[in-house]
């Protein structure tokens, strides 16, 4: 099955950010912010140090995300 479209449209574009945010929807984050979101990398970030999930931070981080590579030494010093 083939996935939906992404949205072209800034406006829709920060929508569908906001609602996957809200669903906590980690896979469409991450294709919005393959498709250039940098609202989509922040949210999933975001999502990623709320929920204290390393790994997805790591993956960020590696791909060049200052922010992620920021919580990730906060929550890696917090299980110190």
């Amino acid at each position: 099955m083939a996935e939906d479209p992404l949205p072209t449209d800034p406006d829709d574009i920060a929508e569908a950010v906001e609602t996957a945010l809200d669903a906590e929807d980690l896979p469409l984050l991450r294709r919005l912010a393959a498709a250039g979101s940098s609202d989509a990398e922040d949210a999933l970030v975001e999502l990623a140090a709320e929920r204290g999930d390393l790994e997805e931070l790591r993956r960020l981080a590696a791909a060049g995300n200052a922010d992620a590579a920021d919580e990730l030494v906060e929550l890696e010093d917090e299980e110190e």
